[in-house]
């Protein structure tokens, strides 16, 4: 390739694994730079956003391990062990967010906040001494989002001593500043919950929910442009149980997964459509699924049908009538195990 013209060469390679490119960097000096430069990492990004680049990631007391997904089968192939480049506890590492390639995770030990890149194994820190970056369980939420620029930012909402306060770091400035949070006080109670951050179509979305029955249940949105906060209503779903939203975004649409009930848990598929959302008629009805399995549940596949997930394999279909595609869509807790499903890119957590 050493006499082919240098768009060819980045035509050809920004098409290869992520792996790949990591090992060409090595070929020699131009090629480092080439392979280096924003716009390689940016195309190689775009490109590698399909599904046979997806990995689902698994963390335990012990080990923590990448696996491919075999889409034919909804299984798990056979896992590669990963050592975690940071100092950790028991691998006490929490899964936030996930992006292009990018993790937000929490140290638990230390309840710092890092990006990480786990093809790469490349991390970055985003504690600061005067104690920003620092991530309370329970208590905050954190999106993960690219901008116009092509800059990762981290939206940090932190509620501490009755006062929420939010807070944007950029991959670029290497930086944290505050910005106006405004929401009503009684959602300052300990007893809501919040999602974590699903980016789509320029705003993060956060699901806010009040943790008993017939509690309040809101959805928080963020312009990434604006920086301005709005609500919007959950799903008319009946408040006769626990009630929990996990927010997905198929091809740059928002859709939430509404579950409630109390021994038995009920699913119903939603699509955003202008801040309000619509049921999705061609999904016939679900059967109610046990307590005891909806906890199992880890993530969420699509092929044009949804599968639900869970740790050991596939619990049930979701029929669609939709045009095929292969996409994964998780949560960040498996039950057992901490998990993410991410993309393998070459984005770096660090500028």
């Amino acid at each position: 390739m050493a006499d082919l013209p240098i768009e060819t060469i980045f035509e050809i390679l920004t098409r290869v694994p992520a792996k790949v490119v990591g090992r060409s960097r090595s070929v020699c000096k131009e090629w480092y730079a080439l392979l280096s430069t924003r716009d390689f990492i940016r195309v190689h990004c775009s490109r590698s956003l399909v599904s046979s680049n997806q990995r689902v990631l698994l963390i335990d007391d012990l080990t923590c391990s990448v696996h491919p997904i075999i889409f034919q089968s909804y299984d798990y192939g056979p896992r590669s062990i990963v050592t975690l480049p940071f100092d950790h506890q028991n691998n006490d590492v929490s899964i936030l967010s996930h992006l292009n390639g990018l993790l937000c995770v929490c140290l638990n030990h230390t309840n710092e906040l890092l990006l990480w890149n786990p093809t790469t194994t490349a991390f970055k820190r985003l504690s600061t001494p005067d104690s920003l970056g620092i991530y309370i369980n329970n208590l905050d939420a954190v999106g993960l989002y690219a901008d116009d620029a092509h800059d990762y930012k981290v939206l940090h909402i932190k509620r501490r001593c009755g006062v929420y306060e939010s807070y944007v770091y950029s991959r670029e400035l290497n930086f944290w500043r505050n910005i106006p949070f405004l929401t009503r006080q009684e959602y300052l109670s300990p007893n809501f919950y919040w999602s974590p951050g699903t980016f789509c179509g320029g705003t993060l979305y956060f699901t806010l929910c009040e943790c008993w029955v017939g509690g309040t249940n809101v959805v928080i949105c963020f312009d990434i442009n604006s920086e301005q906060f709005k609500e919007i209503s959950f799903p008319p779903v009946p408040s006769t149980g626990f009630v929990q939203g996990v927010l997905v975004n198929v091809k740059n649409e928002l859709h939430m997964f509404a579950t409630t009930g109390w021994f038995e848990i009920t699913i119903d598929p939603w699509t955003l459509k202008e801040d309000y959302w619509i049921k999705v008629l061609s999904c016939p009805p679900i059967p109610p699924i046990s307590l005891s399995l909806w906890g199992d549940i880890t993530h969420y596949v699509t092929n044009g049908n949804w599968f639900v997930m869970t740790k050991l394999g596939k619990l049930f279909t979701i029929e669609m009538d939709t045009k095929p595609y292969e996409i994964l869509y998780p949560v960040t807790w498996f039950r057992g195990y901490k998990g993410a499903v991410f993309v393998e890119t070459v984005v770096s957590p660090s500028i």
